[in-house]
């Protein structure tokens, strides 16, 4: 009953999960052809209110009509020999290599080389100098002195800024006479006559035809994609519209569209995946030719996948490797698909097909109404990542499936481990803590004598780590009590249980001072005011040792007995050991003005070797000792008078010695040394 029960439920599951999944497919596809194409139509609409602007600005009138002049003057001239040369030159070792390179098929120069005078003055001036396009707009004047100059310096900077704030590829100025009268980039169109010229039969010439026809100033036209010769054959579509206020048209303003902002729309600038679009999915535009208007993502994404999902789709080798050459599939690639077709015919819908790729899609289409285009807008994305998450849930329903009717054959051996459960809950527990783990605790599921155990394990566990912390709060606190009392490497080891521990140092400084007059000053206070103004003045003496880098080793109530060399080797110790004499005395001086008291120090200095160690086994305490340790206390002794004195080991290790003055001699151990005084 249970297992033909679950076959039952899994299975009306399973096709109403597909069919909803499958949906939800074909809905995301709907969504993101419809915003593609929004976003298109948009484009579109801005490109035409754009050029209405600009046409009918009083800016784009005056430069119609002085640009058509300067242009006339230029065609009245005479062109200097070398000129022509110079134009001639170029179109037969630059543009027709150029052209034959982008289209793969041969061209003649004797085609395209200007005739008229002011085609080939122009040329000379502003099309062969500069290195590529984008320099050729930036020149504002050429030099030449002539009136289009002139105007080109005036209008270049306002055009210049339109087409880069468009993203148009260029914007050319006609005169009413088909002329090319201006260029933004100055290409080979450049002068060019657009009804008699070479490029009569472009798309470009019907266009302007009907702008100029039309008597309308704020008639727009927006033309398909065409091979556009001067643009070394890149296909180029055209916005187009008259030039003129108050009826009278003085020329026609045409913008090369911007490809780029188109294929920047459909492609979402690159990021698919944030457009909804996956891994795989993509979104089109395809012309009345079957060809696409937009850039194929594989082609972005995989060149060489590209190539070769192409050709299997029926492009020919020699297409599907320029494609790949020009990074571009307008009008290269062909999308003669049932959806294509569809659209074509005016239909909205979704279907599963064959893609251009020759892979299995799902594809939403539909006709895209812009004016003047019969384009049609396709969103694809392959079956298999389409349908991916039918092919998971299926999956997981089987697995789901399986796994309730192994639950059900082993269910008496699953209820039979429900009641061992608590018990090895408990013992893994008490495994834990007995491995060191602190907070341990159970989560009772009962309220049986299970449950009493877990709750009582539970009391034990935060007790013992109640009971951790206070012992490592202790712990803790004797560290730092350790330290106060020796240095962090002697209670290392002392903490590693060495019994014996000393050191010999050598180049040790060694200061022995004593405080005189305390006795006199703390007679007759009280014993906390007593330790209280000792304390102060010896805290005052251990900040001077650390800025100093000297080491206390112990103090007394008098006494101060301090190292320098000991813990860190310094090679200037006994520099260091002066100078902290010298601040003690500093610190009495300050000491007394506060507290006003008549105290003086009286410090011995010698340099040797040393002993440090841990003295004591009950009571232990860390000293240090030797022959310098000694020296230090009877140097200080010596004179009898407070001041602060060395011995001629310290004084020889000094870098200046001018403010010393010898006060006596001291026998150490048979040999004969000077006592110095500081100052």
């Amino acid at each position: 009953m249970s297992i033909g029960s679950t076959i039952i439920v899994g299975f009306v599951g399973y096709n109403s999960g597909r069919d909803s999944l499958r949906a939800a497919a074909f809905q995301q596809l709907t969504n993101v052809r419809e915003s593609k194409a929004a976003a298109v139509k948009t484009l579109f609409t801005t490109i035409e209110n754009e050029l209405v602007i600009d046409s009918v600005g009083a800016t784009a009138n005056q430069a119609s009509v002085e640009f058509s002049s300067a242009f006339d003057d230029l065609n009245g001239g005479a062109v200097d020999q070398s000129q022509e040369t110079t134009v001639d030159d170029y179109y037969a070792d630059t543009f027709i290599p150029d052209l034959e390179k982008r289209t793969g098929q041969p061209s003649s120069p004797d085609a395209f080389e200007p005739r008229a005078p002011a085609q080939t003055y122009l040329q000379n001036y502003y099309t062969v100098p500069p290195k590529d396009f984008d320099a050729a707009a930036l020149v504002d004047d050429a030099g030449d002195g002539s009136a289009w100059t002139t105007v080109n310096n005036k209008y270049n900077a306002y055009f210049r800024e339109m087409v880069v704030r468009n993203k148009y590829e260029d914007a050319l100025i006609l005169d009413t006479k088909g002329n090319v009268v201006y260029s933004v980039y100055k290409g080979v169109d450049l002068g060019t006559n657009i009804l008699t010229g070479p490029y009569k039969g472009s798309i470009l010439h019907d266009a302007y035809t009907k702008a100029l026809n039309s008597n309308v100033v704020d008639y727009t036209q927006i033309t398909d994609f065409d091979r556009y010769q001067p643009s070394l054959g890149v296909p180029t579509g055209w916005g187009v519209t008259p030039i003129g206020i108050g009826g009278a048209v003085t020329g026609v303003l045409a913008v090369q569209l911007p490809i780029a902002a188109i294929n920047g729309v459909m492609t979402g600038n690159n990021h698919w995946a944030s457009n909804g679009q996956g891994q795989t999915g993509e979104s089109y535009l395809v012309g009345p030719d079957k060809t696409m208007r937009s850039v194929s993502r594989l082609l972005l994404d995989d060149p060489k996948q590209f190539e070769k999902l192409s050709i299997a789709g029926g492009s020919a080798p020699s297409t599907a490797k320029r494609m790949v050459t020009v990074k571009g599939t307008v009008q290269l690639q062909r999308v003669d698909t049932e959806p294509v077709r569809r659209a074509l015919t005016g239909k909205t819908g979704t279907m599963i097909t064959q893609s251009y790729l020759a892979r299995e899609t799902l594809a939403a289409y539909a006709p895209l109404e812009i004016s003047g285009l019969r384009w049609v807008i396709v969103a694809s994305e392959t079956s298999a990542e389409a349908f991916a998450p039918v092919a998971d849930f299926t999956r997981n329903l089987i697995f789901a499936i399986l796994a309730l009717i192994v639950l059900v054959s082993v269910l008496s051996l699953v209820l039979a481990q429900v009641f061992a459960r608590p018990v090895r809950k408990l013992v893994d527990a008490v495994r834990r803590v007995a491995a060191g783990d602190q907070g341990v605790e159970v989560t009772p599921s009962s309220r049986d004598e299970f449950g009493d155990l877990a709750v009582a394990f539970n009391d034990m566990s935060r007790s013992l780590t109640v009971k951790q912390e206070l012992i490592d709060q202790q712990r803790a606190e004797s560290d730092r009590l350790l330290l106060t009392l020796m240095p962090e490497k002697v209670a290392r080891r002392y903490r590693e249980g060495e019994e014996t521990i000393a050191e010999n140092h050598q180049d040790v400084a060694v200061i022995y001072a004593d405080v005189v007059g305390l006795e006199e000053f703390t007679s007759g206070l009280t014993t906390e005011r007593e330790l209280q103004l000792i304390n102060d003045l010896m805290r005052q003496f251990d900040e001077a040792a650390a800025n100093a880098g000297v080491e206390k080793v112990r103090t007394l109530r008098t006494g101060y007995l301090a190292s320098c060399g000991l813990i860190v080797p310094r090679v200037d110790s006994a520099r260091r050991m002066v100078e902290f004499a010298v601040e003690m005395t500093r610190v009495i001086e300050r000491y007394n003005g506060q507290n006003d008291a008549h105290l003086t120090v009286r410090a011995g200095i010698d340099s040797g070797t040393v002993t440090s160690g841990l003295v004591g086994k009950t009571s232990i305490a860390y000293d240090m000792w030797g022959d310098a340790v000694s020296v230090a206390n009877r140097v200080q002794q010596l004179p009898g008078r407070p001041g602060i004195f060395l011995t001629d080991r310290v004084r020889d290790k000094l870098p200046d010695t001018s403010g010393l003055t010898q006060v006596g001699t001291l026998d150490i151990k048979g040999t004969p040394q000077s006592v110095w005084q500081v100052g």
